[in-house]
């Protein structure tokens, strides 16, 4: 049975802050892109690399991830920027792929077959392959969220269902052998076989880690909410704070170590529970 959370603080969720650095600033950052990961630091997300999706109105987005040769394959990632009284009425261009939200800033009007939830700060919405939904800001401020797409590999005998909620009222399954100080809130049940991917929230307290190099086959991605600490991404040790973006292909090893005084937490996307395919 798992425990309640050991750190009675109020979680953070961090967004970018855009703009653009001044002349006057050094080039040098921590950003890095090798076959095996790809580390995007929250510095380099300025304005001019934004994007716009069709369909979106008073809206824009980061790409973090897509299917690239020698990279992360299974998975596309964004963080979307919608201001006030925007939003898209078909958001999803492609019927075979499912979505994740994550609000990590305001408040975000979600529509899903015709229900409508307000998610804010640590709301979520799993919306499978082939169904109608919206969005819209109906609030004074910028919302902000992370949008994971991934093409739904189907199962027979298995359908996915609409899953809405918020992180904060999940109780996050320790580690064993960790005085739950390694802890895991899965927003997806981890055990029902009509779910190929997973979107977890993974918390370490100060100090904690992750003591061997994992390596396996899931595809990672993985957002940083809250904290720092020092990752293990194949042979490198790399500094990371909230706001940076890592992107970890299959088998990449990797571990970290929880720095301090805060928290470290991060949005982990993950491929699971199908047979590899040859």
């Amino acid at each position: 049975m798992s425990t309640a959370a050991t750190s009675t603080a109020r979680p953070s969720y961090y967004s970018p802050q855009g703009g653009h650095p001044p002349q006057t600033d050094l080039l040098t950052d921590r950003a890095i892109v090798t076959e095996a990961y790809t580390v995007i630091p929250r510095g380099v997300m300025r304005d001019i690399v934004t994007s716009v999706f069709p369909g979106w109105t008073n809206t824009r987005a980061w790409v973090l991830n897509r299917p690239v040769a020698g990279g992360s394959t299974t998975f596309a990632q964004s963080i979307v920027e919608v201001s006030p009284g925007g939003g898209s009425e078909a958001p999803e261009p492609q019927p075979e792929v499912q979505s994740f939200l994550l609000v990590t800033q305001g408040a975000l009007q979600v529509t899903i077959d015709g229900e409508a939830h307000t998610l804010t700060e640590g709301g979520y919405a799993y919306i499978p392959a082939g169904t109608t939904w919206s969005v819209a800001n109906t609030a004074d401020g910028a919302a902000v969220f992370q949008w994971i797409r991934k093409r739904y590999e189907p199962l027979a005998g298995h359908t996915p269902k609409v899953a809405v909620g918020n992180e904060r009222d999940i109780e996050p399954s320790p580690m064993p052998g960790t005085d739950n100080k390694w802890r895991t809130t899965r927003i997806l049940d981890p055990q029902d076989l009509a779910y190929d991917m997973h979107c977890n929230i993974v918390t370490f307290e100060p100090g904690a880690s992750i003591p061997f190099a994992e390596t396996h086959v899931m595809e990672h991605g993985l957002f940083v909410l809250e904290g720092k600490a020092v990752y293990r991404l194949n042979g490198d040790w790399v500094e990371v704070q909230e706001g940076d973006y890592m992107s970890l292909r299959a088998f990449c090893p990797q571990a970290c170590y929880a720095g301090g005084p805060s928290n470290f937490r991060y949005l982990l996307y993950k491929d699971v529970n199908r047979q590899i395919v040859l």
